[in-house]
């Protein structure tokens, strides 16, 4: 059984693997073609010429280099709510994981049945709400909802509870410092690992978002990535002008600074694989 258990957990890996990766290759397989090889070779057959560079120039300078407008208001955005959740989200976990105060055990059910609800059913009350305060297309109501994560401050209460012991704390306070200082220049340190974790949920989720941008902005160069490669698919080809390579291209060069992030912060995720493994 056990011979058979481990090819085939392989085999289980490798189709999930390739599974995964099918549409990263399509769109880059087809951000190569010009506007013409893109619907005569279909698929991932590669066109006639290799066109890739010649998208990235036109992608870069169509109405006025307005991907390029996206992609920042994209990273602002991804940037901004992502720092700001994190923060957020370490603050509150670290404080249920390690303090005791009245409300706490319905405060904990309380962010677990706010993790159960999809984020789309909160778009339109999330709407009204930033009509009422006057931030309809503004950049703020995009970023104001992602600020919060419930999903990252259960991450954070769990591994505040297992990484940061008490005694450390209490040798802290002896020496007399501050609860605040303790968290930032001690516990945050030693949360490291779950704080990058929630950074990169919350980036890729912000990243990605798509129906609340939808929902709160107007004005084309408000929107972000997700929203501006939507609204050029959108364009009917009755116009005469058919930009589904540049659709195509635009999609594969919104993935690199997402494959760039999980690169640049996984060590940190390595650095924290051993905490807890070995105990005074």
């Amino acid at each position: 059984m056990k011979r058979l258990g481990l090819p085939l957990t392989q085999l289980v890996l490798l189709l999930s693997t390739v599974y995964f990766l099918l549409p990263l290759a399509w769109v880059l397989v087809n951000a190569t073609k010009g506007s013409d090889d893109l619907f005569s070779a279909i698929g991932f057959a590669f066109g006639e010429r290799f066109a890739l560079f010649d998208n990235l120039a036109e992608l870069g300078t169509y109405q006025h280099g307005l991907f390029w407008r996206w992609m920042l208001n994209t990273v602002f955005y991804a940037g901004a709510g992502a720092t700001v959740a994190t923060l957020l989200a370490a603050l509150a976990g670290y404080t249920m994981a390690k303090y005791r105060f009245r409300g706490s055990g319905t405060l904990s059910v309380l962010i677990l049945g706010a993790v159960l609800v999809p984020t789309t059913a909160l778009a339109l009350p999330l709407y009204f709400l930033m009509v009422d305060l006057g931030l309809d297309n503004n950049p703020l109501a995009v970023i104001l909802p992602s600020c919060v994560s419930p999903i990252g401050v259960y991450l954070a209460r769990i591994y505040a509870g297992s990484s940061v012991p008490n005694e450390v704390m209490d040798a802290a306070r002896v020496d007399g410092v501050g609860e605040y200082s303790i968290f930032f220049s001690i516990s945050a340190r030693l949360m490291a690992p779950a704080l990058v974790t929630i950074f990169l949920f919350q980036f890729v989720a912000i990243w990605n978002n798509f129906f609340l941008p939808l929902v709160m902005l107007n004005e084309r160069a408000l929107y972000p990535i997700t929203l501006g490669l939507v609204d050029w698919n959108s364009t009917p080809p009755s116009s005469g002008n058919v930009i589904y390579h540049l659709v195509v291209t635009g999609a594969l060069v919104s993935v690199i600074p997402l494959v760039a992030a999980f690169l640049l912060l996984q060590r940190h995720w390595r650095s924290g694989l051993a905490a807890g493994s070995i105990t005074a």
